[in-house]
């Protein structure tokens, strides 16, 4: 496994959690687009993911509570995914529970 220092995994990894944490506003989530995510992130994360146009945090960053992905965002972290060994939601929806039931 290739070494990654502590701060690009921390860019990566959030921008995977910001994708794997994803919702639609209206469309049906396996039929959507366009996906945001919650923005509980560290702020200098989230400006660099901004600033790279993975994301896109809107006029205001201070004043909203979820960002965008971009397509661009989505395959940088469908890649981050891969390279971490960390799957995708298999039938697109986040509300999936693992083989559990947890």
């Amino acid at each position: 496994m290739e070494y990654t220092n502590a701060k690009q995994a921390m860019k990566e990894l959030t921008m995977a959690l910001i994708y794997l944490s994803k919702f639609c506003e209206r469309d049906r989530f396996s039929n959507a687009n366009d996906f945001y995510a919650w923005k509980g992130y560290d702020f200098d994360v989230l400006n660099f993911l901004d600033e790279k146009d993975y994301i896109r945090q809107g006029n205001h960053p201070s004043r909203t509570k979820s960002v965008y992905i971009t397509e661009t965002g989505k395959e940088y972290a469908k890649s981050i995914l891969e390279k971490y060994g960390i799957s995708d939601w298999k039938s697109n929806t986040p509300q999936q529970t693992d083989e559990a039931g947890k």
